[in-house]
């Protein structure tokens, strides 16, 4: 018999000065996004200057829907306003194939401007 209860969204992060390093578990779909969206800001405005590298790793990540990517845009989008680049490491098969169904890896990777 296999298990089918969704995996536990959990979120794990570690603040360094020019890195804010950021690991995603579970699902990240229309219950979570948000959660991830909010500890990232959180941690990016934390006192002090802002990070110059956002990376988060993704090896923990079970699935993800359109609502988790509109997520990671924001993400992306929060990330490049404080002038820090977005990395996206341990990417699993689920987000690699909706990365690539919506082509949108180039632009939540590009490099922040200003």
């Amino acid at each position: 018999m296999t298990d089918s209860r969704p995996t536990e969204f959990a979120v794990t992060v570690v603040r360094e000065p020019a890195t804010l390093s950021v690991r995603v578990c579970g699902e990240l779909d229309y219950d979570t996004g948000d959660d991830l969206i909010d500890i990232v800001v959180e941690h990016l405005t934390a006192g002090g200057a802002p990070p110059h590298e956002v990376r988060v790793d993704f090896h923990g990540l079970t699935w993800i829907d359109p609502t988790g990517l509109a997520a990671l845009l924001m993400v992306h989008r929060r990330s490049s306003a404080v002038g820090a680049t977005l990395r996206l490491d341990n990417r699993p098969e689920v987000l690699e194939r909706v990365l690539r169904l919506t082509n949108v890896l180039d632009h939540l990777t590009a490099g922040a401007s200003g």
